[in-house]
């Protein structure tokens, strides 16, 4: 019979670390936080993939617990408008221990109504201890042979195995973040490019380093052979292309020129529309600096028109030719 099976996003993990950290402790006296899990699941519905969570209010005392089942609908609801294809699969939290309110918070996840039904609800626990590392655990469940009074919050919980699965850019994340927890700051600063192939390819001569080195031991019969092991890495060989060093070498070199021509190309066109730009401004400024010279020319020379017009009243009436003087009457 088929085992099942749990496989988390590293997003996943994050978010409920993240969780945990923005708690709030004022209006409960519970030290863990509860959300649901989002993901696919496989077509047999033996294998669950979290990919994405969300978290849901509650209260929790040592008498009763409470949870927000309006937000927890209506976020879900929003959840999958994004994501058509994926599904509830779910319930999280950040405590190892399994009790009665356990129970009852599974069983509502896995309700026909409100849950996962008719497959089994997935039960992730994630441990946030200070100074200790991070371990998540995965459990299904099954009802337990209790009366029908104590059947809302009882059941049997099954573990199952968990994995993490990540990809190439997911892997890098990580190994930035593993960086940052091995210094005293808790910060790491960020490879770059150049860095970060360097970095790739001494841990890929290394990784090649210890394969052959475990080859080599296997056939002098130091060590003991493994079957599966072997398999993988006869698969894993056949992979790969057969090209000879000088191929590699030109196809490396090849691919740096197109880089090179890339990133010229590129260098190019930002200068050039810097330049377009700067003459665009300069452009602007001179045909500013002539719309304001043309008008105060212009009006300098209304107010010369405007003067010459005057003097010509006042010569009309004062100036022009002498008047001949006039005879005097005889009284």
């Amino acid at each position: 019979m088929r085992q099942p099976l749990t496989r988390s996003r590293p997003q996943a993990i994050i978010s409920i670390l993240d969780h945990a950290v923005r708690r709030e402790t004022s209006h409960t006296q519970s030290t863990r936080v509860i959300g649901a899990l989002v993901g696919v699941r496989s077509e047999d519905g033996f294998e669950a993939e979290v990919r994405s969570v969300f978290a849901i209010p509650h209260t929790e005392t040592d008498e009763q617990v409470e949870v927000d089942v309006e937000y927890q609908k209506n976020m879900l609801a929003l959840t999958l408008r994004a994501a058509p294809r994926e599904s509830l699969l779910g319930w999280y939290t950040t405590s190892h221990e399994l009790n009665n309110f356990s129970a009852l918070i599974q069983n509502f996840f896995a309700h026909p109504e409100t849950g996962t039904h008719p497959h089994p609800a997935v039960h992730l626990t994630v441990s946030t201890d200070p100074g200790l590392p991070i371990a998540v655990r995965a459990y299904i469940s099954g009802p337990a042979a209790v009366g029908a009074d104590r059947a809302g919050d009882s059941c049997f919980f099954v573990e199952v195995p968990h994995r993490l699965l990540h990809g190439d850019g997911e892997r890098a994340a990580l190994e930035a973040v593993a960086a940052a927890a091995a210094t005293e700051a808790r910060a790491a600063p960020l490879m770059s490019d150049i860095e970060a192939l360097g970095h790739s390819v001494t841990t890929t001569v290394d990784l090649l380093d210890r394969v052959s080195d475990f080859v080599s031991s296997v056939l002098d019969e130091d060590r003991e052979p493994n079957i599966a092991l072997g398999q993988y890495l006869l698969n894993s060989l056949s992979l790969v292309p057969r090209v000879d060093s000088a191929g590699i070498e030109h196809d490396f070199n090849n691919h740096i020129q197109d880089v090179l021509m890339v990133s010229y190309l590129a260098n190019t066109i930002r200068t050039q529309i810097d330049l377009a730009q700067r003459l665009a401004t300069s452009a602007l400024t001179i045909s500013d600096k002539d719309d304001k010279k043309d008008g105060e020319d212009g009006k300098q020379e209304r107010g010369g028109q405007r003067g010459g017009k005057r003097g010509g009243r006042g010569g009309g009436r004062g100036g022009g030719q002498p008047r001949e003087p006039r005879e005097p009457r005889e009284e």
